[in-house]
């Protein structure tokens, strides 16, 4: 009767098995189907606006040299204050204007310093503009060189002294972009489907690229170019 029992067991073991296998080879034959059956296309949108710059900052430099390293930094200071007064009477208040590191360097204490030189020390000095009016930077700018009348030399030819333009309000118009460059792409799509006999159907993926700001150009840096690309994927039907 064990054995009969036994036989019973192993039978519907392998019936079960042999049922198992099959069905999924039915199932897998089922999504080899659908997937075969699933079309798609993949597109992408651009979107891009130009902005004005909202802040800016404004770094002026400039040098001084002497040999009394006491008179040197007294002077130095004088500078300072000429150039803060410069900047007040176009419009910048204290909130906008700090007062940067200050560099000494005494060319004697160099070891390949040449006894030749005239000036024993050389003061950098740094006054940064922070602000949230381009504009006034601009006027400003132009204007610099009344400084040259206090024997102050401001640079402006070097990379430290550049200055810098940037768009801070990125959030504000970022779901506004996105809505176009995602329209731009369903227009891709559909004249892709149209094309194609097809219907454009839903979306199956979206992507979202990053959000790019660069100068319009080398002439206008106060100017931003912003752009924006999503990929988007449609199912596409008969």
């Amino acid at each position: 009767m064990n054995k009969v029992s036994n036989f019973n067991i192993v039978i519907a073991a392998i019936c079960l098995s042999i049922g198992l296998i099959s069905l999924g080879f039915i199932l897998k034959g089922a999504a080899l189907d659908i997937k075969g059956m699933e079309r798609t296309v993949q597109v992408k949108g651009l979107a891009e606006q130009e902005v004005l710059a909202d802040t800016v900052i404004w770094p002026l430099q400039f040098s001084d040299a002497d040999n009394n390293l006491e008179a040197l930094v007294s002077r130095v200071e004088g500078k300072n204050d000429a150039v803060i007064a410069f900047l007040k009477l176009h419009g910048f208040d204290d909130e906008e204007i700090s007062t940067g590191s200050q560099s000494i360097i005494d060319k004697q204490a160099r070891e390949y310093g040449s006894e030749n030189q005239q000036f024993r020390y050389i003061v950098r000095s740094n006054i940064i503009v922070y602000s949230n009016a381009p504009d006034k930077v601009k006027n400003a700018l132009s204007k610099v060189s009344q400084l040259a009348k206090q024997n102050i030399a401001i640079v402006q030819d070097n990379y430290e002294t550049r200055v810098e333009y940037m768009f801070t309000g990125l959030n504000d118009i970022k779901p506004a972009m996105v809505q176009e460059a995602t329209e731009k792409a369903r227009e891709v799509a559909t004249k892709f489907a149209k094309d194609s006999n097809s219907k454009l159907g839903k979306i199956k993926t979206a992507r979202q690229g990053q959000f790019s700001i660069s100068d319009r150009d080398s002439n206008t840096p106060q100017i931003k170019n912003i752009r924006v690309v999503t990929s988007v994927e449609y199912y596409l039907s008969d």
